[in-house]
């Protein structure tokens, strides 16, 4: 939706792309997020925050929306003795100062998500910080008062009675995208395929309606990692439609490099990038596939245009942060600082940061393969690319 598309308010809800579909879904959010987008969103009272704030709310199991880094997140949780319901997490962000998310330590039933959105947006538009934009985030609030202040001012100002006390989210370990095939409630299935930085032409788009269209498929939706999933898929029909969509540019089975690769728009339609971004991240997944084949772990590659980290690039196993650098002869050209080994998930971290490391855009294949190899050489077994980053000497990761 285009509604608080921008400015200093709620900005679109995120929710699961499969609320209300997947099989292993602990509880469908879709109740809690219309709730708010249609009787809350509206008042006026909402409408004049410190600065923009954003909310992800999702029952799956896959824990899909990112919400380490939200303002305020709800994620699906079984509760021993309540049953389905949500844990509540404030205080997330990336950009130049990032913070994660930190839980209220609460379990909150699915009527009581729209209360519980308000009451931390109402604490966020009357104690945020106004006077400087720079800090103008509730990241910064939650930071000052600590979770427990944070908890107290809400049930005590906001809520009409306390929240009830949750257990410790236990985190995913598995992937979070929705490639490949899974299974609907109604028996179903739904297939997640990846367009390559969640770039499509609209000769792509036009192609995709066909194939949808030739499979009876009315619903496809977007994912926070730029997928598409196809749903409502006959279980008989998924070797034809993933070949289908193969030929249309879409992997149904990309290559760890292809699957773990994104990027923001950057300076092609972007006032505050510095680089050029989209096209640069399909042609370096080109060149790794051509060089290296695939890997046999995941890997993230973020490509950003700024210091605004919209692709999350503080977050990735690698992320390229886009600034003009000066290159060997003098001359300033667009290029990237390194961040190595963030994560999101399990053991969530921050990049670790090479001092004084800028990589020439046109360097940043050379450099990647440079990376993985020197990680495939130095590996212990199962050991991740994160995990090795942060014991690897600081030359082998120039």
């Amino acid at each position: 939706s285009t509604l608080m598309g921008c400015g200093d308010v709620p900005r679109v809800i995120l929710g699961s792309p499969v609320a209300g579909v997947a099989e292993d879904e602990i509880i469908d959010a879709t109740p809690a997020i219309e709730e708010i987008k249609n009787n809350y969103l509206p008042r006026e009272e909402f409408h004049n925050l410190p600065r923009k704030f954003k909310t992800a709310i999702s029952g799956n199991s896959r824990q899909d929306v990112t919400h380490e880094i939200q303002d305020v997140a709800f994620v699906g949780v079984n509760h021993p003795e309540y049953g389905p319901g949500f844990d509540c997490f404030v205080g997330g962000g990336l950009s130049t100062n990032p913070m994660l998310s930190q839980s209220l330590g609460a379990w909150v039933p699915l009527e009581r998500v729209p209360e519980v959105w308000a009451g931390v947006v109402g604490i966020f538009r009357d104690y945020g910080f106004r006077r400087n934009r720079n800090r103008a985030r509730l990241k910064f609030l939650v930071a000052k008062w600590g979770i427990e202040k944070f908890r107290q001012v809400l049930e005590e100002e906001y809520l009409d009675e306390p929240l009830l006390d949750g257990v410790p989210l236990e985190v995913e370990p598995g992937s979070r995208d929705h490639l490949g095939v899974h299974r609907q409630k109604d028996g179903k299935f739904y297939v997640g395929v990846k367009p390559t930085v969640g770039h499509a032409t609209g000769e792509q788009l036009i192609a995709i309606a066909d194939v949808a269209e030739k499979f009876g498929i009315s619903r496809i939706r977007t994912t926070p990692m730029k997928e598409l999933l196809f749903l409502d898929v006959d279980e008989e029909d998924i070797p034809s439609l993933s070949r289908a969509l193969d030929e249309t540019g879409l992997y149904s089975q990309p290559s760890e490099f292809r699957r773990g690769v994104i990027s923001c728009t950057g300076l092609e339609f972007c006032k505050l990038a510095h680089v050029t971004t989209k096209a640069r991240a399909i042609e370096l997944v080109d060149i790794l596939e051509d060089t290296l084949g695939d890997l046999d772990v995941p890997i993230s590659i973020a490509l950003n245009g700024c210091p605004n980290a919209c692709a999350r690039s503080q977050v990735a196993d690698i992320g390229l942060k886009g600034q003009i650098v000066t290159d060997s002869e003098g001359n300033r050209v667009e290029g990237f600082q390194v961040h190595l080994g963030g994560a999101l998930g399990l053991s969530p971290d921050w990049g670790r940061k090479l001092r004084g490391h800028k990589v020439v855009a046109d360097e940043v294949p050379e450099y990647v393969i440079r990376l993985v190899n020197k990680y495939k050489e130095q590996r212990e077994e199962g050991e991740q690319f994160r995990h090795w980053v942060l014991r690897a000497a600081e030359e082998d990761l120039q």
